[in-house]
């Protein structure tokens, strides 16, 4: 055998039999592969690595959450410097000195407001001047002033000083605003009323188309509309201006951007009033132009009186014809006159006079309540009540009474009535005449007792008339034991009856 062939130490070692002492098991443990070393120790790599690897995780987890609590903690932090810079911002503007209300700082604050007001030159600065002139004002309320010197005359209130020159610069920048398109609209409007409310003379109306066309043709120069006229008469007129105002209202014109085109409109405006303004109205003419224009004066042949409008009153007084002695006495301005054609329609007693004496009446005019009494009519009666019971104007209560007596309104019985105990002794004979023109049967009892106990003999004899006027045989019997009475007057009523 060969040296290469013969058995190494090594095997012969490997076949050597177990020691004593060593385990069966370990002597029967099988031959594990040659890998086995190699599988463990991969093993133990692998479990070196997962370990590695959830240490690794550990690791970046808490490296995450420290991340996660840093950025937390530096938002705080930074959470709490921005609070901490507020709170001393906060701290440091409460430790400011506020400036103090005085005269001199608020005089001072005023020159500056009026500086502004001088360079404002769009409605944007103006609204910031405002808005500085009402701080001002609310400041000047709180302001603690010292109250002016009671002794010294002279001495100068400084609140009132400075609300004088707040008053001022106020109303400055107001007339310093605009001009608006609001200001054009108004002024047309005010136009169309100033045509639709005037009286004119027929001059007049044929006046008003000229100014109103004028108008249209400068807007349609200034916005390029096509306006036209309606036509001719004040109501046309008055239609084609609303038509003009809300062509205005359409332009939608800025104060700023349009401010020569709101001043050109504005200008035709002006001349447009101007224009009506000239125009002849009614109230332009003179009493007599008036009354000549409604032909008053066609009834006269010849100027017998002078005045010759109080010749016409007498013309149309005979003639019936009250109309035109209403227009008179609505344009005379003479008391001479006015007494006339009160005294007149009095005479003619005319229900075309009816509302105009009311009228007069509400005024407590006593020559316009005579004439209601003429008239007759039952409309005056709870007006003309109230005035019988005047007792601080016993003129007033007279004529009134006598004209409730003459319109014959038995509704006025128990309020005449009740002046047969008034105090003043010709007021109680004009309600006992008023009591017999009336009529009412009802008033025989209280005539009745008037004629036997009042005290004067006037007011008596006034009964006993009134008792006569009823006329019944009650009245008559009451009246007639007073035939030999101590007084002539009364004696005079009761004789009438025999």
């Amino acid at each position: 055998m060969s040296e290469d062939e013969a058995p190494s130490d090594e095997n012969e070692e490997s076949e050597a039999p177990p020691e004593e002492g060593t385990e069966a098991s370990d002597a029967e443990t099988p031959d594990e592969p040659e890998n086995a070393e190699e599988e463990s120790a991969s093993d133990t790599e692998t479990g070196d690595a997962e370990g590695e690897a959830a240490e690794s995780e550990e690791e970046n987890g808490d490296e995450a959450t420290e991340d996660e609590g840093a950025e937390n903690a530096d938002e705080t932090e930074q959470d709490e410097t921005e609070g901490s810079d507020e709170d001393e911002a906060e701290q440091e503007s409460a430790d400011l000195p506020t400036e103090p209300l005085t005269e001199e700082a608020l005089d001072e604050r005023l020159d500056g407001a009026e500086a502004a007001l001088e360079e404002a030159e769009t409605e944007s600065d103006l609204d910031d001047v405002s808005a500085t002139l009402v701080s001002i004002g609310d400041d000047l309320e709180e302001a603690d002033l010292p109250e002016p010197d009671e002794d010294d005359e002279d001495a100068e209130d400084p609140r009132e000083r400075l609300e004088e020159r707040l008053s001022d610069l106020q109303d400055d920048l107001e007339s310093q605003r605009g001009p608006y398109s609001e200001d054009v609209i108004e002024g047309i409007e005010e136009a169309g009323t100033t045509i639709e409310e005037t009286r004119w003379t027929g001059k007049g109306e044929g006046e008003l188309a000229a100014p109103v066309e004028e108008f249209v043709e400068a807007e349609n120069e200034v916005l390029g509309t096509d306006l036209t006229l309606e036509g001719e008469e004040p109501a046309d007129l008055v239609t084609t201006l609303e038509a003009a105002a809300r062509e205005v209202g359409d332009a939608s014109l800025d104060p700023d951007e349009d401010a020569e085109t709101i001043a050109a409109l504005l200008e035709a405006v002006e001349d447009l009033q101007a224009g009506l303004d000239a125009a002849e109205e009614w109230d332009d003419l003179t009493t007599r132009e008036k009354l000549a224009a409604h032909g008053f004066y066609d009834v006269l042949d010849h100027r017998k009186d002078y005045p010759p409008e109080w010749h016409a009153i007498k013309v149309y007084e005979k003639r019936g014809e009250p109309e035109p002695i209403l227009l008179a006495l609505e344009q005379f301005g003479s008391e001479f006159m006015e007494r006339h054609c009160l005294e007149s329609l009095t005479r003619m007693g005319a229900e075309e006079a009816l509302d105009a004496m009311t009228q007069r009446a509400q005024k407590r005019d006593k020559a316009a309540i005579k004439a209601l009494g003429k008239i007759g009519s039952d409309d005056p009666v709870e007006m003309l009540l109230e005035y019988a019971e005047a007792d601080s104007d016993p003129k007033l209560q007279l004529v009134t009474l006598k004209a409730l007596g003459e319109i014959g309104s038995e509704e006025a019985t128990q309020g005449v009535a009740d002046r047969l105990t008034s105090e003043n002794p010709e007021v109680r004979s004009g309600a006992a005449r008023s009591l017999g023109l009336l009529g009412d049967t009802r008033a025989i009892e209280p005539l009745s007792d008037v004629l036997e106990d009042d005290g004067s003999d006037t007011v008596r004899a006034s009964a006993a008339w009134a008792l006569n006027q009823i006329g019944t045989q009650e009245a008559l019997d009451a009246v007639e034991p007073y035939a030999d009475d101590r007084a002539f007057l009364v004696q005079s009523e009761a004789q009438k009856v025999a």
